[in-house]
């Protein structure tokens, strides 16, 4: 995937800004040939009290002079990362800048660190009270409140593995399978929340253990940290014994022999130096672990801000989607992983065949039940085909494993071009208006 970002590379700075001219343009005749852009993320219909927005695309000019007579206000945005020094940090400052750049610094987007302010358990609470006012959250951790959520996060398991195509075709696929699933929606409503993406598959995820665990008799009786109920049930599936702590914990767990491995994503891996006390890392190419999704929802801090503030919030979803990829990319850690002398080994094929059986068996079970519709499957089918589509066209591409991605991946690479696809397809939408 080695791109060299010359003038006509299609992600140069230069030509992104010319393909964003485009897009602008036509956004900005569609949305003005309608009677109103359909709207809910951040908000009901119609101005009324919020005051006037702007049509989604227009020119930098235009917002300027819808936004010139508000008064400046402040959002804060707890994010996963524990500094700006994180490698999770681009999933908010990407965002942050953005933002603010657009509102002509009148939105200043201030980050919390990791779970400064709401843990995870409270974060839904935070946003409904306002003590957030934006938040990547975790409803992967309360199974009984967010049932639909998490019957969504267990199909995501099971597709083939590559380190970039991949893991970007998942994201797209649950981000939209998630706008077009009505009981995802009504359990955000239900809890006083809003959804910015309403399901953030984030990164994908492998094993980190204190010995190597490549083979399926390796997991026989192996304490295994999990963040999710589809985790659990695949840990059991496969002979191991599923253990629940917090991330936080997960270092001395490791340390101490309390656990023996952790299904986590590398930034989590390398943001808590999980390397130092479990210097094997496992991945799958076959098939794909259950993952611990995310999502990004605003509170009711959002809700009371003037229309064109929030338009802004949404009209920069690329920008976040550029900055989420960054904060899922692999490829350090995997140079992190060898600088320490990690194992990296890919499973052997019977146990990513037992991983394999488990989603699938997990996939009937979600489809049957009918808690997200009795066509689910197909829909997620449809939906990934489409965006694998999209991808391959837009140039990303894997250029090698997991195992050497730190040779062949370009850290140059944006993901905005992406970001703007998804946002002209599924999230304009659903823009405030």
């Amino acid at each position: 995937m080695k791109r060299p970002l010359s003038t006509d590379s299609p992600f140069s700075p230069s030509t992104i800004r010319h393909r964003r001219s485009h897009v602008i343009a036509f956004a900005a005749a569609l949305c003005l040939t309608l009677s109103a852009c359909a709207g809910s993320a951040g908000g009901g219909t119609g101005g009324g009290e919020r005051g006037e927005g702007y049509a989604f695309g227009t020119s930098p000019e235009v917002v300027s002079a819808a936004i010139e007579d508000l008064e400046p206000v402040t959002i804060t945005y707890q994010i996963p990362a524990t500094s700006q020094n994180s490698p999770q940090s681009p999933i908010g400052t990407s965002f942050k800048e953005a933002v603010e750049e657009m509102s002509d610094g009148q939105i200043t987007v201030e980050l919390a660190w990791n779970q400064s302010i709401a843990t995870y358990d409270e974060i839904h609470n935070a946003l409904a009270d306002g003590r957030v006012d934006m938040a990547f959250t975790l409803p992967t951790y309360d199974p009984a409140r967010f049932p639909a959520f998490n019957a969504l996060n267990q199909i995501l398991a099971g597709d083939e593995s590559t380190p970039v195509v991949g893991e970007l075709v998942t994201n797209l696929a649950a981000a939209e399978l998630s706008w077009n699933t009505p009981e995802i929606l009504a359990e955000y409503e239900e809890n006083d929340v809003t959804p910015f993406l309403p399901v953030m598959a984030s990164g994908e995820y492998y094993s980190v253990c204190t010995e190597p665990s490549p083979e399926l008799d390796d997991w026989q009786g192996l304490q295994v940290r999990v963040g999710s109920p589809a985790a659990s049930d695949m840990v059991s599936h496969v002979g191991g014994s599923p253990v629940s702590i917090a991330g936080v914990e997960a270092y001395e767990a490791l340390q101490r022999g309390t656990i023996d491995c952790s299904l986590a994503v590398l930034s989590d891996v390398v943001q808590g130096g999980f390397f130092e006390v479990a210097p094997n890392l496992g991945y799958t190419t076959t098939t794909s672990f259950p993952r611990v999704s995310g999502a990004i929802l605003t509170g009711s801090g959002v809700e009371e801000l003037p229309l064109a503030y929030q338009q802004i919030l949404l009209d920069n979803f690329a920008d976040y989607f550029h900055g989420a990829m960054v904060s899922s990319s692999k490829s350090e850690a995997v140079a992190s992983a060898r600088e320490q002398g990690v194992q990296i080994d890919e499973a052997s094929e019977e146990l990513q065949a037992e991983v394999k059986a488990f989603a699938y068996g997990k996939r009937q079970e979600v489809e049957e039940s009918g808690i997200i519709g009795d066509d689910i499957l197909d829909r997620m089918a449809t939906v990934r085909e489409e965006w694998t589509t999209e991808v391959e066209e837009l140039g990303y591409s894997d250029g090698g494993p997991l195992a050497d991605m730190d040779e062949w991946y370009d850290m140059d690479t944006d993901y905005r071009p992406l970001g703007e696809a998804f946002m002209e397809k599924t999230m304009k939408d659903h823009r405030p208006s």
